[in-house]
């Protein structure tokens, strides 16, 4: 068992260098990569989440926007204090559309004001009008415009872009719409690596400016754990897509952001009874991190 134990470390190992690799892509001037920290399943306070993400290595950390006043300025004086930058993600389960509407607009206004680098919307939900939704991005693009913060729309499921072809609409209706890929939900959505849909995927790749770096399979939004050799596959898929967008932007000397985002029980398997995670969130993450850094700066 011993002598089998340590033969699968080490294939675990080759397989997680191949993706630890610069790539040879030209470089222009002005091209920064920056990686984002998730608080998704840390209890503790502001602070110690900041120290904790500094203390490994993190740009920043991209966090739920904290309604809260006495929150918001908890989080603002970590992130001051241990010098990270902020990303701010935000969503609202209203489901009347004008209700929904209101709270979104609002929150714009408000998020602006405290000059995040990006701000990553989990835009409407999946039932709205086409309308409606274009409603809601072409209002981010105005606000966007008029603050210089980058707003950008994920595709996550239950949101407004939770499948490629409806993406894909709203990316021809709406010229302005940057997106945050969120990949690993349309592998799930579709029950696919989405090969059957190239040419939407990389029309969505075109207008990505912001990575959640999770690796999703076409039954789940998360492997297990990405250093797994079973996942080899869905590693060198995910990451083909993401190199493309990075090829792009470091040829038009534009910044880079990810968030590595595998998250906790239940997105993380558990095991049964005792709900205990198979993996340790924590440390896959910081890998993410780590083989991001070496792949793309």
């Amino acid at each position: 068992m011993r002598t089998t134990a340590l033969a699968s470390t080490g294939l675990m190992m080759n397989t997680l260098e191949s993706f630890a690799k610069p790539l040879t892509h030209t470089t222009q001037a002005g091209y920064s990569l920056l990686v984002f920290a998730t608080n998704w399943g840390f209890n503790g306070s502001y602070d110690e989440f900041c120290a904790k993400a500094k203390a490994a290595g993190y740009d920043g950390c991209e966090i739920w926007w904290p309604g809260d006043a006495t929150d918001r300025k908890k989080l603002l004086d970590a992130l001051a204090r241990h010098n990270l930058k902020i990303g701010f993600l935000y969503g609202n389960g209203e489901k009347d559309f004008a209700r929904h509407e209101a709270q979104f607009n609002q929150f714009l206004s408000d998020a602006v004001a405290a000059k995040p680098v990006f701000i990553n919307c989990h835009s409407g939900k999946d039932y709205f009008t086409a309308d409606q939704k274009e409603k809601l991005i072409k209002h981010s693009i105005t606000v966007s415009s008029q603050s210089g913060i980058p707003i950008y729309h994920e595709t996550h499921r239950g949101r407004g872009l939770y499948a490629a072809p409806v993406t894909e609409e709203l990316i021809k209706r709406v010229p302005g719409l940057r997106l945050t890929l969120d990949i690993s939900h349309w592998c799930n959505v579709h029950e696919s690596y989405l090969e059957d849909q190239a040419e939407t995927i990389a029309l969505a790749l075109n207008r990505t400016d912001h990575i959640h770096a999770r690796i999703g399979h076409p039954e789940g939004p998360q492997v297990n754990d990405p250093r797994a050799p079973e996942w080899d596959y869905a590693v060198k898929t995910h990451f083909a897509w993401w190199d493309k967008v990075v090829e792009e932007k470091k040829k038009a000397g534009k910044q880079m952001t990810f968030l590595t985002e595998f998250g906790p029980v239940d997105y993380m398997p558990a095991l049964p009874y005792t709900r205990q995670p198979v993996a340790d969130q924590w440390a896959i993450n910081v890998y993410m991190m780590e083989v991001l850094r070496k792949r793309y700066s």
